[in-house]
Parts: C-alpha cells; structure tokens; sequence
C-alpha cells in the first residue's frame, strides 16, 4: 500500500513486490507494515546524499550520516535493493529525478569518518609505500580494542573462519581455521613461524599452544600489536610467541619453517605482489611453507582496487586480485604452489555472525566507537556477506612451498591435513 509522496516514488522504482517498506520524512509511506525491513528517509538531506554522489557511496554517505535509517534486517534491505536496482534501466533512473526535481542534486558534504578520495590521498605519499600503509591499517583497525571484541567475539579473529559442521559455532569454527592453516603448514614442535598481519595475535597464540612452536607475529596496528601481546602473556606462551608492531618488511630475521599471512595479501596491491612473494620467500628456509590466505575477485579480469564505500569508509587502498593473479605471482616468486580451496560460503556464514554480534552489542559498541562508526561495520559486514553468497567475491587458501636447489619440496605425495 502506498499514499504517494516521497516513498511512494521510491516504492515505484523498487517494485511494489520488494520485501521493504519505505517512509520519509513527508509523512508519506509505501510498501507493507509486515516487511522485514524498513527504509526510513529522515530528512532531505538522505536524497541529496543519495543523489549527488555516484552509485553506492551516495547511499552509503546517507547511512552513516544516520540520515537514512534501516529498521530491521540491514542484509535483507541489501538483498532486495541489490536484486531490484540491478535490474533498473537509465530510463527508470531518469525517471525518478524527474519526479523528484532537482533540488535533491545539491552536494552535501560528506561524514567526517569518510577517508579523502583516492586522489587527494595520492597527493600524501605512493599507494602502499610503508607511511601509507601505516596510517591506511591504523584508520581501520586502531578504532577500539573492546569494539572489536564485540564483533568478533572471544577468538578475536578478523579473517574468514572455517565452519567444520553446519552446526558449528563461530568460536568453534575460527579454532578450526587456525589449526586448518597449522596442518597446511605441518607444524611441529620447535619449528618457527613468521605470522604476517598477524592481527590480534590468534594464529600465533593457536600454533605456539598446540603446536608448539615459536612464532612471531607483525602487524602494523599498535593496538592490535599492545592486545596481542598482553594476551600471549596471560596465557603462559611468552616463552614461545611474540607479537610486534612492525611491516612485514621490515623483519629483520629468516630461515622461518613456515610463513602465514591470513588477510594481508588485500593491503598488499597487484603491483607489489612479486614483491610481495618474493619477500616471503626469502624469510623461509628450503622446504619451508607459506599458506596465504586471502579475498579474491572471482576472476582475473576486474578492475583490482575495491568500490568507493569500502576505500573510504572501510580499507583505504584496498586490493583484490583473482586467484589466479595470486597463484601466478607465487609461482613466478619464489613458491611451487602445491595446494588451494575456495572457502567463500565460510565467510559469508563468518560474517552473518560478526552483523549478529554486532546487533546484540549495539548498543556498548556506539559507546565504543561511536554510532557512524558502528554503522559503517554494519553496512560493511551485511554487504560483505551479501557480495560472498552472490560470489562477487571469493576466499582463497593457497599453500606453496620453497622449494631447494634438489627439487626436494618436502611435501607428503598427497595432503595429510583432513578435512
């Protein structure tokens, strides 16, 4: 049911079928009281963000400005809007801002958690030299250690977790990625592994505990750097495991058994890839492994830099490759790739759990972070998950190996690392 207005013109370009309703700030309304969510339009200014900023950054700036309000599942809102503005012709476009007028099409200044455009950020250093990629991590991660607990939960892990059963827990199943990557790895006791981007220190807390080894963790985040730290401290494993705040680059030791690097190939960018890898290898002995782990494009054809939302709200700089890209570069770097698996529907069931952490710790997680903050996690994380089922995204585990002069890669005939 519609009363014209402002949400009935929006109910006519979404189809009076769509699963939302629409009310704006005309007291006008459209769509069914029983949908599961709600498009609220609070004020002129969540058209004029809409309308003056090219595709999904306008809506997104309408969000998190709070201007555009989502009551209800933020996911389903996605879903629907996703699978209608799809199917939308320029003419229907043109359509709308007829009816609408012009008036909507001042630019509005956008939040203040938005990162300047890629542009004037190349104006404050290369993309992906070191001091950038330092203050890209930090913007990202350096919010609130208790934010993040939040949405994360006790693993404290940022990164795709591996569901062993449909029944699993998200605890459960970042357990079981961590000692999935240690298998990949064949980790033994007193073998040395370099974690790179090591995040709040899980993977190196997970191998030093049950696989007794002695490993090291960087990342370019203090926070997660001061985090990891205290809780390798308080579970006995100093002896064993460390956590610094460092680049990669610049670790100064080598002749690690292995190397993980689980989601950092993404702050990496497709031209540092050789360098990437070759870097890598230079810190493994021969026969020494490397599991990288890492969001992919599911082919290698598309543009590598990500969408306008996710590069100024989210990962400023962010990258992502094909698996093929990834593969080659490893091949051509250093690694003889012996093994790789898609886990994409792992993650879009990681991320479902990290938007329902974050619903029920709303409210302590605004008082963390601040509520455009939160909002941003909330839209990044429902569109994220969205992006993986479709598969506009996917998520790669590659192992390689350094292979010696003897060709001896050390490897079993066929994997011994189950399911």
């Amino acid at each position: 049911m519609t009363d014209g207005g402002l949400a009935g013109t929006f109910e006519r370009l979404l189809g009076a079928e769509a699963p939302l309703r629409i009310t704006a700030y005309d007291g006008s309304t459209a769509g069914s009281a029983d949908a599961e969510a709600e498009i609220e339009l609070r004020s002129p200014l969540a058209l004029s963000y809409a309308l003056s900023s090219p595709g999904e950054l306008g809506m997104a700036r309408a969000y998190v400005a709070g201007e555009l309000r989502v009551h209800g599942d933020l996911y389903t809102m996605l879903r629907a809007l996703t699978e209608r503005m799809g199917e939308l012709s320029v003419r229907d476009r043109i359509a709308v801002l007829r009816t609408l007028g012009p008036r909507y099409l001042r630019r509005v200044e956008p939040p203040p958690e938005e990162a300047p455009g890629r542009l004037r950020r190349g104006l404050q250093g290369l993309r992906h030299s070191k001091t950038r990629d330092s203050e890209a991590i930090s913007r990202h991660y350096d919010v609130s250690n208790r934010f993040y607990e939040l949405v994360l939960g006790p693993s404290m892990a940022y990164t795709c977790a591996c569901y062993p059963s449909d029944d699993a827990s998200l605890d459960q199943a970042q357990w079981h990625k961590f000692d999935l990557v240690c298998r990949k790895l064949g980790l033994r006791p007193g073998m040395r592994l370099l974690d790179v981007g090591c995040g709040w220190g899980g993977m190196v807390a997970h191998a030093a505990e049950h696989y007794g080894v002695h490993a090291l963790g960087v990342t370019l985040s203090r926070e997660q750097a001061q985090w990891a730290q205290k809780d390798i401290v308080a579970k006995g494993l100093a002896d064993r495991a460390e956590v610094r705040h460092l680049d990669y680059r610049d670790v100064t030791e080598g002749g690690f058994d292995a190397v993980s690097s689980i989601g950092l190939t993404e702050h990496v960018g497709a031209r540092r890839l050789p360098a990437y890898f070759r870097s890598l290898a230079s810190k493994l002995r021969d026969g020494g492994r490397l599991l990288n782990h890492s969001i992919t494009r599911p082919n290698d054809k598309e543009p590598n830099r990500v969408g306008q939302f996710i590069d100024r709200y989210v990962f400023p700089d962010g990258e992502l490759e094909g698996v093929g890209t990834i593969v080659s570069a490893m091949h051509d770097n250093g690694f003889e790739v012996r093994h790789e698996e898609n886990l994409r529907e792992h993650y879009a069931r990681t991320l479902a759990a990290w938007c329902a952490n974050l619903d029920a710790n709303w409210t302590e997680a605004t008082r963390e972070a601040g509520e455009r903050r939160a909002r941003v996690w909330a839209l990044y994380m429902a569109a994220s998950r969205l992006s993986f089922e479709q598969r506009r995204i996917e998520l790669h585990q590659v192992l390689g190996v350094k292979v010696g002069a003897s060709g001896d890669a050390a490897m079993p005939l066929r994997p011994d690392w189950g399911v």
